[in-house]
């Protein structure tokens, strides 16, 4: 997908408090950066900021980080954040491959991965979000008894991320293949821009929820 440049969108990042310049100052110190007790749930590649924004202003007890490397995106969720700021959401603009560096070992309870990009070519594989070397990061920052969420409408990424699970040392507490169609699991769902469209558009949606 080809992402339009907007122009202005590094500036205004630049001057937003919604976004933490400095994340690196941040670790291992979050909940206290966003004034909680509960847990530290995260988002990476969070687009529009649409569903982390909405889990924000439901959970307040909660700490919410949202993680994008796109300024024309993530000013996107600056402007939601302009228009109904939330005291217990930050953001940050980065690579998620410097995750290790911003988040402390065990620091986050919660990571949500939705909609990511699925790097088709094969080369690429490392790139996939849901890929065992991701994993490996991810067991760094999570805690032992956390969890982390997938959601996709592309199958064949999410058929790459199950046959990840093994190898990578971590196990599916639910998979689905049409997560609207199953009504336990849909009380409660928050849906992103793209979750939206798709199934709109009659997509079945994909879902993990994994631990290790």
């Amino acid at each position: 997908m080809r992402l339009r440049n907007i122009t202005g969108s590094r500036e205004v990042i630049a001057e937003s408090d919604y976004v933490v310049h400095e994340p690196e100052a941040a670790k291992g110190r979050w909940r206290e950066l966003l004034g909680v007790a509960g847990p530290l749930h995260i988002e990476i590649g969070m687009g529009k900021g649409q569903f982390i924004h909405t889990l924000a202003g439901r959970y307040p007890e909660n700490g919410y980080v949202g993680i994008e490397k796109y300024s024309s995106v993530l000013l996107r969720a600056v402007q939601k954040m302009e228009a109904q700021p939330l005291p217990n959401l930050k953001f940050i603009r980065m690579e998620a491959e410097d995750l290790e560096n911003v988040f402390g070992r065990h620091e986050v309870d919660w990571i949500y991965l939705n909609f990511s990009d699925p790097w088709p070519k094969d080369r690429h594989a490392k790139r996939r979000l849901p890929s065992r070397e991701f994993l490996r990061r991810f067991d760094t920052i999570l805690k032992p008894e956390g969890r982390l969420e997938f959601k996709t409408d592309n199958r064949q990424l999410f058929d790459f991320a199950v046959e990840e699970l093994k190898p990578a040392g971590w196990y599916a507490d639910v998979i689905t293949y049409d997560l609207h169609g199953d009504e336990k699991l849909m009380d409660g769902n928050v849906m992103t821009e793209y979750e939206e469209k798709f199934s709109a558009l009659g997509n079945p949606i994909c879902k993990y929820i994994i631990g290790r």
